[in-house]
């Protein structure tokens, strides 16, 4: 089980990330770290949850709680009032750029132990898949229905090798763009599509596939060991 520390960002600011230490019997057994980005929703549980499955496939993982400056300790639902804060924050409140900088600064702080990956989760893929663009310090970079990946950061090829994970029927995120992504035929980059909805990946929300979920998890760690972990 990891454990929530207190890491300060390139900008001075202290904020809370959860730290899963892997679950290697010698330090040789490490196979990596893995900066995990959170969904809107905040570190909830789900994220840790994952973060510590990562812990136990080997890696030391870091996920940021990125929202920490505009409203502490942030964790949402997926639905009502709380569902609307996370869009607020996602939105309005807190600047794409800052988690682009705080997952660097979360990159850094692996970096010196051996390779480091990156994955996220809808806005969080959206972060995995833009870093793995500009950071020159990742090995690989598995992405999760990020919305501003077929969009307004479909252009750019990967600078390490990625891949991103789609649902065919995913209301937010039309199969035109995936499309129109995939013709880009990135040298660094591979899309799969799923047979399933926004949010697969969670056991929590209503579009949870889990057929999906175990390939997607699958292709990532083939991807990472394939990269070095």
């Amino acid at each position: 089980m990891g454990e929530m520390i207190r890491m300060t960002m390139g900008d001075g600011a202290e904020i809370a990330v959860y730290h899963a230490q892997p679950e290697a019997e010698r330090p040789e057994d490490r196979k990596g770290g893995l900066v995990l980005i959170q969904e809107i929703f905040g570190v909830t549980d789900h994220i840790r949850e994952l973060c510590d499955e990562y812990a136990a496939d080997g890696y030391e993982v870091l996920s940021p709680a990125l929202f920490d400056r505009e409203h502490p300790g942030f964790e949402s639902d997926y639905s009502g009032p709380q569902f609307q804060r996370a869009v607020q924050l996602a939105r309005e409140l807190h600047p794409f750029e800052q988690s682009l900088k705080d997952a660097q600064t979360c990159i850094h702080a692996l970096k010196g132990k051996g390779p480091v990956f990156i994955t996220g989760y809808c806005y969080g893929g959206s972060v995995a898949w833009r870093m793995a663009q500009i950071s020159p310090d990742l090995a690989a970079s598995s992405s999760y229905y990020g919305s501003l990946v077929p969009t307004m950061f479909k252009d750019e090829a990967p600078a390490c090798a990625s891949i991103a994970h789609f649902g065919r029927f995913d209301d937010g995120i039309p199969m035109e763009g995936v499309e129109a992504l995939i013709a880009q035929n990135h040298p660094t980059a591979q899309i799969f599509v799923y047979e399933a909805g926004h949010g697969f990946n969670s056991d929590r929300r209503k579009d949870y596939h889990e057929p999906s979920e175990a390939l997607a998890k699958e292709r990532t760690l083939m991807l990472f060991k394939a990269c070095g972990g």
